[in-house]
């Protein structure tokens, strides 16, 4: 089987076993399309600050859960801005070059104890194969992207300070996930990230479920940059669920685990690591690691849908994609007799940072079909949706052309859980992690 190369373009030879097909022929081209990947664009910058500024002018402190609902709004924007302004600042402790004084980078050095002292590019070599791992794995922690995106750079500085350490270490990949996962908790003592559950909402029928649990900070995380290779599987004695799990649900399940039993339960569970490495990466006895993890599986079955035995990522089936088309095609016709027909009728819609929550169909066609519906005063425009998976999960990318206006603008990504042949749940997300999609913030 042959494929080309994403980054020079090259053929690649793969062969036919099991596992994701290569997507580079070198660790140069992946680490240079990982750099280019994630290096700021000027023109999306700009919307970003243009649109902080337009809300910071339209906010208002009443009424208060509006008030609330902007302000944690506008949290995530800063916080795409910050990392935005990062990237901007050039690299800095991985990638920062060492150079000797005629200008060329140095591989490797010794210090005057003799500790080999490791360069930018034995280093980059070292570290790049786990670095999307890594990324998955910090996101499972956290649960948000960009948090995940930016702890992931947190803990390659840890290493690449440490790396008269690292050249010494003969498992590189347990001691990048250790490091990976004490950044993690070292962030969650500092924040608290438990979930609560929705809360009513004045004068809005949110229909007559429970409350679903609320995590403002959840985000997306796209497909195409899962690692190319899955992690090593492993067969716990009692497991919760299966490797390579990244559905909403799941993610929603796990952050109610208190910090240490998540790692516990991800490195045990989800990465594939042993009782004796899962104690060891979390620097306690197997005892407590055991009993941590015991814990944890507990609670999860406790949390997750009980119908629901494979938790391994997969391909969507040709009735999803089929399902998925139906739902952009109705959309984009606002044919919202067409659109309650994919939806069952005890469908939850939920709209992280934002307060707002739907447990049935019909509350949850009551706020979206005046938006819908051209004759409505309400009416938000036309739509268009480019389909993309996210977490494993089909999901669209809706563009709004709002009335007066010529263009389609980045609006939302909805990432859907289908069951028995209908949409489930729909999770509605802001859209600036558009370019994190490969996507385009206007059409």
């Amino acid at each position: 089987m042959t494929g080309k190369c994403r980054s020079c373009g090259r053929p690649i030879e793969s062969g036919d076993g099991p596992g994701r097909a290569a997507s580079y022929c070198s660790q140069a081209c992946r680490q240079r399309a990982y750099r280019e990947r994630r290096q700021p664009v000027a023109a999306p910058v700009r919307e970003l600050i243009t649109e902080i500024g337009d809300r910071l002018r339209r906010l208002q402190p009443d009424p208060p859960l509006a008030f609330h609902a902007d302000v944690e709004a506008l949290s995530n924007r800063f916080s795409q801005l910050r990392r935005l302004a990062r990237l901007a600042r050039g690299p800095a402790g991985p990638a920062a070059s060492e150079e000797q004084a005629d200008g060329t980078r140095t591989e490797e050095s010794v210090t005057p104890s003799g500790v080999t002292k490791m360069g930018e590019d034995a280093f980059t070599a070292l570290v790049d194969a786990h670095t999307d791992e890594l990324r998955v794995h910090c996101y499972r922690m956290l649960g948000s992207y960009d948090e995940a995106e930016d702890l992931t750079q947190e803990a390659l500085l840890r290493a690449w300070r440490a790396r008269e350490t690292l050249a010494g270490v003969d498992n590189t990949r347990a001691w990048l996930y250790r490091t990976a996962t004490h950044v993690c908790l070292d962030f969650l003592r500092k924040n608290n990230r438990r979930p609560t559950v929705y809360a009513p909402v004045p004068g809005m029928d949110s229909g007559d479920g429970p409350p679903p649990p609320r995590l403002p900070w959840l985000q997306p995380f796209p497909d195409g940059q899962l690692p190319e290779l899955p992690a090593p599987r492993n067969a716990p004695d009692d497991a919760a669920v299966a490797s390579e799990t990244l559905e909403l649900v799941f993610l929603t399940a796990i952050q109610q685990l208190p910090p240490r039993q998540r790692a516990a339960v991800i490195l045990r569970d989800v990465a594939g690591w042993s009782a004796k490495e899962t104690a060891d990466l979390l620097g306690s006895s197997q005892a407590s690691a055991n009993s941590a993890v015991q814990r944890g599986r507990s609670a999860l079955r406790a949390a997750l849908p009980a119908r629901r035995t494979d938790w391994s990522a997969s391909e969507p089936s040709p009735e999803e994609l089929a399902l998925l088309h139906r739902y952009m095609d109705a959309a984009a016709r606002a044919d919202i007799d067409a659109m309650v027909d994919l939806v069952r009728a005890d469908a939850v819609l939920t709209m992280p940072p934002n307060p707002f929550w739907f447990t049935t169909r019909d509350a949850l066609f009551g706020f979206v079909r005046p938006n819908l519906d051209p004759v409505s005063p309400m009416f938000a425009g036309r739509w268009r949706h480019l389909p993309v998976r996210a977490n494993g999960q089909p999901a669209v990318a809706g563009y709004l052309q709002r009335p007066g206006t010529s263009v389609f603008r980045a609006q939302l990504i909805d990432v859907l859980r289908v069951q028995d042949g209908l949409i489930a749940e729909i999770t509605t997300f802001e859209p600036h992690l558009f370019p994190a999609f490969g996507l385009p913030m206007t059409l």
